[in-house]
């Protein structure tokens, strides 16, 4: 919908931006599952910025690799020593083994979801579905984590968004019993020439105090009409329609996005493409205060006629297409992306602050797939590896294994649940915390999983 200078008193448009802006399309049965009232700026300040690769990226080929395996499970590729003493990690990756010391590698999680929608339920939110969907199709009964913490809390009165996603937020996960006010903020591309989000651009001619004075009018005749017949205007709407209002008018917000305020060469450092600019603005966003913001490392870049996801089936989707190439494209940005970022928060001194975390639904399967002269790997919930940094957390160190196929943990087997368990323990968030679903019963946050100790 193309902006329209407004001329007259008809309002509707920038009313209702106030309500609904960046917080999910809304429905009047989620006003009165509406986050709590605002918090102060500072009232929460550790983060999580989770580089999200949906797809399920292969273990083998990124952090566990199997140099001593039979060609037909060890892969296309070699690998290379780390600054973590006897971890190896594939040869693609040179940046991210050299920068392995302030890295902690989980090489054994697991779990048993074999669908995409459905590992990403698992992953994504620590619930796992109630029952398989082959065909992955399913969406999340349960909030995600950014969720809730967005939920736990609430709205910054700075107007920073708790939950961000760079360009954009899971596709699968959705907010439920908590309410529409606690979805993500979706950034759009941030390669743009105006990186600054579509949603905080005023209408032309609409300044922040005349925005103030509609919503002064609007809160008048909410008192009129509520008056009038006796009810109350729904307190949800009146949150969320004070969260766009934050997000309109506060030049925080706007400037948290805007990556040309960055220093060119550090810009160049990331990679003048989605994935690093995704990455910085993660650093900017979770800086400003954001609680979570999940960077989509499957996103394809502008103009891209190629597969971007990490399911490297063989023949994927392109004719021609296997796992060599597939992983040879991603690894040149992820190595780049990933391993600025680590070292941005790092020399930043956020490195106590700002948790990061690499990682897809699931790995990839230990036997090679072919097909049309390609090869590729399947699904595998047996095993896979997560990437972890900065949080204040103990680093330069490998935490599980896997058997010599990667195929299964033998070593400090781990689930997402415990994943989880560890990001709300550096969130200062309590997993035990339960809210009500629609019919009144407590969910907790979490019902099963520890955080990893070895990581404090």
């Amino acid at each position: 919908m193309d902006p329209l200078r407004c001329c007259g008193p008809t309002r509707r448009r920038e009313i209702l931006k106030l309500g609904a802006l960046g917080l999910g399309a809304l429905n009047f049965g989620d006003f009165a599952l509406a986050a709590p009232p605002p918090r102060r700026p500072g009232t929460a300040t550790r983060s999580l910025i989770l580089f999200w690769m949906w797809g399920g990226p292969s273990q083998l080929e990124t952090w566990d690799p199997k140099p001593d395996a039979p060609s037909e499970i060890r892969g296309p590729f070699g690998s290379i020593e780390t600054r973590i003493p006897g971890a190896r990690f594939s040869e693609i990756l040179p940046r991210l083994a050299k920068s392995a010391d302030r890295l902690a590698v989980v090489r054994s999680l697991h779990h048993t979801m074999t669908a995409h929608n459905d590992g990403s339920i698992e992953v994504l939110t620590g619930k796992t579905p109630e029952a398989p969907d082959p065909t992955s199709a399913a969406l999340s009964k349960h909030p995600d984590l950014g969720m809730v913490v967005s939920r736990v809390r609430g709205l910054r009165t700075d107007g920073i968004p708790q939950y961000v996603g760079v360009p954009s937020t899971s596709f699968i996960t959705r907010p439920n019993y908590l309410g529409n006010a606690n979805k993500g903020f979706n950034s759009g591309d941030p390669t743009r020439d105006d990186p600054t989000p579509q949603e905080l651009l005023l209408t032309p001619g609409l300044t922040p105090r005349a925005l103030h004075r509609r919503d002064a009018l609007l809160r008048r005749l909410e008192i009129d009409r509520s008056n009038a017949d006796g009810r109350d205007a729904p307190e949800g709407f009146a949150r969320l329609r004070d969260a766009g209002l934050h997000l309109l008018t506060r030049p925080e917000v706007s400037a948290a996005f805007d990556l040309r305020k960055e220093d060119p060469a550090l810009r160049d450092r990331y990679g003048r493409h989605l994935w690093g600019q995704s990455c910085l603005m993660a650093r900017r966003l979770t800086e400003a205060g954001a609680g979570v913001v999940i960077v989509d490392a499957s996103a394809p870049m502008r103009d891209a006629k190629i597969y971007w996801s990490w399911d490297d089936h063989a023949n994927a989707s392109n004719t021609g297409w296997d796992i060599k190439k597939g992983m040879e494209l991603r690894a040149g940005y992820l190595d780049q992306a990933l391993t600025a970022l680590i070292q941005d928060v790092y020399d930043r001194g956020l490195d106590q602050q700002v948790m990061i975390a690499a990682l897809g639904e699931f790995g990839r399967s230990p036997n090679m797939e072919k097909a049309a002269g390609c090869t590729g790997r399947s699904h595998w919930p047996g095993a896979f590896s997560a990437l972890l940094s900065g949080g204040g957390m103990r680093t330069g160190q490998v935490i599980g294994a896997t058997d010599a196929s990667a195929g299964e943990p033998v070593e400090r087997p781990l689930t997402p649940q415990d994943l989880h368990a560890t990001f709300y323990r550096h969130l200062g968030i309590d997993s035990n915390t339960a809210f009500e679903d629609l019919t009144g019963r407590p969910i907790p946050i979490l019902s099963s999983g520890e955080a990893i100790k070895e990581l404090f």
